[in-house]
Order: structure tokens, then sequence, then C-alpha cells
């Protein structure tokens, strides 16, 4: 419900067509900075994908047999302690002193701050104007009750208490056209445009963290060193521990439908844990008292015969 068609025609509908507006100009304005697309570095690519790979049989290696996995695993290993997916030999991998020094850094910089640009410098000028023009204006009521808690997102803007819920002022329309036009953009400019603001903002947060944006970063802004890298992950991959996904599959099966009660897998479940507990005693023992064992259990056969 509009309060006055005069705040529709004047304040309403210009606000959202100026934020489409500049949205649409927004776009076409990143794809002309940013010219035709970068390929990706072959060795970069190939040192972040061998680390996802890992990642991925540690978290999958279920669905492998025993063998398949293992193998797997003790190549992966190899290669890592290896460094046979680095992109510089493990002599040259070291962290760069100066990171300006570095074009690839550098053009991921310009790169972000291009974005940066064209993000925040038509966003100030949008809400400058609405502050200007349209300070304190009440343009809509929203058709559904809404609790106490909306009242600072919906009011923004208008400082009174008495004022009910469902009413919008004008700075708040802009914030909900700005998360809320990305469908009409998505309608106009099709998958993957440059008018959404809220994906720009994330991709800032994490910039210059892409296998083919440049050098990897660490949490302190420095290149990493890959090596340390891999070699943490072949210790994750040392730790890992293979379960077969199809063992007692028709038990699980008949348990599933009924045909077989829940207890009979805990205690398959209690005997396997048992017997893993027991060849991991024994596997630590020391030779001498498994000798010794041996022996004493020789001499009381020997006895009972």
């Amino acid at each position: 419900m509009l309060l006055d068609p005069a705040i529709r025609n004047w304040v309403l509908i210009p606000i959202m067509l100026v934020m489409v507006l500049v949205g649409i100009v927004r776009h076409y304005v990143t794809v002309l900075l940013n010219g035709t697309p970068k390929k990706a570095d072959l060795k970069s690519a190939r040192e972040t994908k061998a680390l996802q790979r890992a990642a991925i049989l540690r978290a999958h290696g279920s669905h492998l047999p025993e063998q398949a996995f293992q193998a797997r695993k003790s190549y992966l290993s190899e290669a890592f302690e290896k460094g046979t997916y680095l992109k510089e030999p493990i002599g040259n991998n070291k962290p760069k002193g100066n990171l300006m020094s570095d074009p690839a850094y550098v053009e991921t910089m310009m790169d972000g701050m291009k974005k940066n640009i064209m993000n925040i410098v038509p966003q100030t000028v949008i809400m400058g104007w609405i502050n200007f023009f349209f300070s304190g204006f009440v343009l809509i009521q929203l058709p559904f009750p809404l609790t106490i808690r909306f009242k600072s997102m919906l009011q923004r803007g208008i400082e009174t208490q008495d004022m009910d819920v469902t009413w919008v002022s004008s700075l708040s329309w802009y914030f909900l056209n700005l998360f809320g036009l990305q469908s009409v953009f998505t309608l106009i400019l099709g998958s993957g445009h440059a008018a959404d603001a809220m994906r720009d903002m994330q991709a800032m947060s994490t910039m210059g963290m892409g296998a083919a944006a440049g050098p990897q970063m660490g949490p302190t802004g420095q290149p990493q060193d890959m090596h340390k890298v891999f070699l943490g992950e072949k210790e994750n991959l040392d730790l890992a521990e293979h379960e077969w996904g199809l063992d007692d599959v028709e038990t699980r099966l008949l348990v599933k439908y009924g045909k077989k009660p829940r207890s009979v897998l805990v205690d398959k479940r209690t005997k396997a844990l048992a017997s893993s507990s027991a060849s991991a005693s024994a596997s630590s023992s020391p030779p001498a008292a498994l000798a010794a064992a041996a022996a004493a259990r020789s001499k009381k056969g020997r006895r009972q015969v």
C-alpha cells in the first residue's frame, strides 16, 4: 500500500529504476575494464588440484576398495614428499620478500581495485542522492505483519518509535533493492553478470586466493611455501584409515527393511573394534614378549598332551 501516488511516481519507482540502470552500466563497464579473460596457469592449477585430490580421497575413500585406496594414498604421499606437483623445484620454492616485485600479484591487486571502485563509487553516489533528496520519506507499507526486530532494518533514517513496523523508508527501500534485484539482473544480463555488488564484496575478502590469479597467499598475506603445505597434506593422508563402504552391506540392507534387528550391526561393530584393538596391541608389543608368549603356549600344549 502506498501513501500517495506522487510518492510512487517520483520516489519509489525512480529509486528502483536508477538502481537497475546503474547495475546494467556497471556490468558493461566492468566487462570493458577486465578485457579478455586470462588463461589459468597450468602449474599453479596443478598444485591446487593435487591438494583437492588428496582431500577428496580422504573424505570419500570409503567408496573405493582397500587396494585402490592404498594405491592412491601411497602414490600421493610419495608425490607430495618428492615435490612432484610443485610449481617450482624444492630448492627455489621460497616465499618472496617483496610482493610488489611479483607481476602476477600486482596484476591481481589491480583487478581487485578495479572491481572495488566499480562497486563503491555507484553505491556511494546513489546513497548520497537518496539521503539528499528523499531523506525521511516513507514510501510503502508491506502487506504482511512483522516483528519489532525488523524496525531498524525497514525504517532507516526515520527516528520514531510509534510508526508500525510494516512501513518502509526511502533508505531501507534502497537496501531492499540492493539485495533483491539480483534476479532482475540475471534475467536481463544472464548468469555470471558483473552487476552483483554483494558477490564482488565477498570476492574482495578472498582476493588473490585463486589458483589462476597468481601466487597463493597465507593468512599473513605472504606467499605460501607449497612444499610445506604438501607435507602437511601427506601427514593427513598417512593418518587416514580406510573403511570399505560395502562391508556388511547385506546385513545393513536387511536391518533397513526390518528383516533383522539393529543389534546385529552393533554386535558386529563391537567385534570389529575388539579385533582391531587386539591386533594393534599385538603389533605394538616387543618381539621378545611375543616370543615368550608363544613359548608359554607351546609348553602348555605339551603338558596337556
